[in-house]
């Protein structure tokens, strides 16, 4: 019921359609009502005898007859098409509004998920509410009022023959009970071996190259069979279960029709119950225990939605980390001043990525992040965008606090350029503009020959028309990350993030893409993080990471004076060049 209570609250806004559907449902269960007392006075007139004025009332009784068919053909398209139409209206919202939720998760949130599996609860387990709200709420009320009504004429036909009737209904409503118990955890199982597949197959689609390169066709077929049999199982054990509780409610109810049967003689002959109060009797019983058999169609779809219900509400529930203080700061204008006081960091609590850190980057000043692999420089930057929160210390943006800035603002004044480079599926005058939609085309070109790309996009046989593929896989390595660092000049931003920035790139472009960098400084606040040395020997500041520490503070030639890891680093990669 919590649940439910949840899901009432989103299909608020669509009270109108549920309304009509709602009142449509009540006229066709009245019309279906109505019918077999018709056929009733029917049959009685006939058992009278027919003369000229039994066929005038026949004949009147047929149109009323047709009238009532008629008129459930409009109310059922009603009670069909406005429920649906509600509930995939619905759907569509749940999608979006669970797409936007995890748009703006903390990036640890997505540390142990699955793409496909989170794909999975937007697109499969949000449709199972169309289950629920064009299926089991309307059929439901439908059901309630039949029965009532129903159970009212049969008590009005012959009070003991409608008590009767009634006997199977306790042992259906227990044998009810039981099966929504056992059956939705398989459900539930079943949708998440459902995500498991989704993720599996979106893993391997992403990495076909590695796949085929490596000769590996084989073994992740079968994988992903193994993945797509498991939920084949999981849904099997479900249906299974209804595939005994169906034939059950079936027998009971049937075991009513023949107490009906045997009873309804009985009566005839001791208590001369009429054959047209039989016939409706007959007629009614079909609509009274119509409700009650479906209730086996009923439970199995709500137990499905609510299972997927429960993994569409723990994104919806879950805790945003990172979100703005009430009446954060608009952070308008930015001179590009960071500093960072005193802060460490971890992942995993426990194990510190960054312990004690602290520097100050001027206006304007270009600061080099170098050490090894692993030791927390991706992190520094990741802090400052506030992709994560500090677990002590402080981080200053023009010596404001970044927890009191509102994360749009903030975000709106960096731009990052990463070693795994993404592109979007779309062009490449699309990509570049992706940050600064609003862009015109002069400016998207003066960017791109900033980064060194306009000559290569100009010789494509469609310019900057020319579709980047999926990830930009119709591009080289290095054609993608200059495309990437023209989309980050172009947004104008006065802070610029480059983590490995000519990781990709041949000797040739990285030397333009490092005057292209050098352009930029004095003009914007640049982080560069860089295992070649050569891009950031002209950093204001450089500093050498080391556990999570700082070790090494200076310029380029500072550095080479104190003889240390840095110093060793420049030695190495001499002899390599």
């Amino acid at each position: 019921m919590k649940m439910l209570w949840k899901l009432s609250k989103e299909a608020i806004r669509y009270r109108g359609l549920y309304i009509l559907a709602i009142l449509a449902t009540l006229s066709l269960t009245l019309v279906n009502l109505s019918a077999p007392k018709v056929l009733s006075a029917m049959t009685g007139i006939v058992k009278e005898g027919v003369d000229e004025n039994a066929l005038i009332e026949i004949r009147h009784l047929t149109i009323i007859l047709i009238a009532l068919y008629l008129s459930r053909i409009l109310f059922r398209f009603m009670s069909n098409y406005l429920a649906h139409k509600a509930a995939w209206y619905l759907v569509g919202d749940l999608r979006t509004k669970t797409y936007d939720k995890l748009e703006r998760m903390h990036l640890g949130f997505f540390h142990d998920k699955q793409t496909g599996d989170l794909m999975s609860r937007i697109v499969n387990d949000t449709r199972d509410f169309e289950l629920l709200y064009a299926h089991m709420i309307p059929e439901s009320i439908t059901n309630i009022v039949t029965f009532a009504g129903v159970l009212i004429i049969l008590l009005t036909i012959n009070p003991k023959l409608a008590l009767i009737t009634c006997a199977p209904i306790p042992f259906i409503l227990v044998s009810g009970i039981i099966f929504s118990k056992k059956v939705r955890p398989y459900f539930r199982i079943s949708q998440s071996k459902m995500g498991e597949l989704n993720g599996k197959l979106q893993d391997n689609l992403s990495g076909i190259h590695e796949i085929q390169s490596f000769g590996r066709e084989g073994y992740e077929t079968e994988r992903v069979n193994e993945k797509n049999f498991d939920h084949v199982k999981a849904m099997l054990k479900a249906l299974k279960i209804s595939a005994v509780f169906h034939p059950t409610v079936e027998f009971i109810s049937s075991i009513g029709t023949i107490l009906v049967v045997g009873f309804g003689g009985y009566l005839a002959y001791k208590e001369g119950l009429q054959v047209e109060d039989i016939v409706a009797f007959l007629l009614y019983l079909s609509l009274f225990y119509q409700p009650v058999t479906g209730l086996a169609n009923l439970l199995e779809n709500m137990q499905q939605s609510l299972a997927g219900a429960e993994r569409v509400m723990m994104i919806l529930d879950a805790p945003c980390e990172i979100t703005d203080k009430p009446n954060p700061i608009d952070l308008k204008t930015c001179d590009g001043k960071i500093s960072f006081d005193h802060v460490s960091f971890s992942y995993i609590e426990g194990t510190p990525v960054l312990e004690d850190v602290s520097f100050v980057c001027q206006p304007g000043q270009m600061l080099a992040l170098v050490g090894p692999t692993g030791v927390g420089k991706t992190t520094i930057t990741q802090l400052i965008s506030r992709f994560y929160e500090p677990d002590q210390g402080t981080i200053c943006i023009d010596d404001t606090n970044i927890n009191d800035i509102s994360i749009e603002s903030l975000r709106k004044n960096i731009s990052v350029v990463l070693q795994d480079t993404f592109l979007f599926n779309g062009t490449i005058s699309e990509n570049i503009s992706y940050a600064r939609p609003e862009a015109t085309f002069e400016e998207i070109r003066e960017a791109a020959k900033a980064a060194n790309i306009d000559d290569e996009i100009m010789a494509m046989p469609d310019g900057y028309d020319t579709q980047t593929g999926e990830r930009g896989i119709k591009l080289s390595g290095g054609q993608k990350q200059r495309i990437s660092i023209a989309r980050a000049i172009l947004r104008r931003s006065p802070i610029i993030i480059l983590d490995e920035a000519t990781a990709a790139v041949d000797v040739e472009t990285e030397q333009q893409i490092r005057n292209a960098i050098n352009n930029l400084a004095g003009k914007r606040t640049i982080i560069a993080i860089a295992h070649r040395l050569s891009t950031i020997r002209t950093a204001d500041q450089i500093l050498v990471i080391e556990k999570g520490k700082v070790k090494e503070q200076g310029t380029h030639d500072e550095l080479i004076q104190l003889n240390g890891y840095y110093a060793h680093m420049n030695d190495i990669q001499k002899i390599e060049e």
